[in-house]
């Protein structure tokens, strides 16, 4: 089932602090999807809320103003571009996996 999801995303790049990372860059995998639907907002606005449920006006405001570096600015960038794109709903199987 994880690489359906993959498979499903794979046509789509993703933007960081004004890059285009393809998805050989961004090494998106089935391990990055899990983690937006686990891993909680550790500061701001949002603290404690899960990755994959953040609103997609804070999402993109981080797509206008620069993604935070490492692991939790990554998820967002990736979870941008799944709101932004309509894909919201491959993350339900893997929040039925929990």
């Amino acid at each position: 089932m994880m690489n359906s999801i993959i498979d499903r995303t794979h046509q789509f790049n993703f933007y960081c602090k004004g890059e285009l990372l393809t998805n050989q860059d961004s090494h998106m995998n089935a391990k990055d999807l899990q983690l937006l639907v686990t891993r909680v907002m550790p500061y701001g606005k949002y603290k404690g809320r899960l990755i994959a449920d953040l609103p997609g006006n804070y999402l993109n405001w981080f797509a206008r103003n620069g993604f935070p570096s490492g692991e939790i600015g990554n998820l967002l960038a990736l979870m941008q571009e799944i709101d932004h794109n309509g894909l919201s709903s491959i993350l339900e199987p893997l929040r039925k996996q929990k």
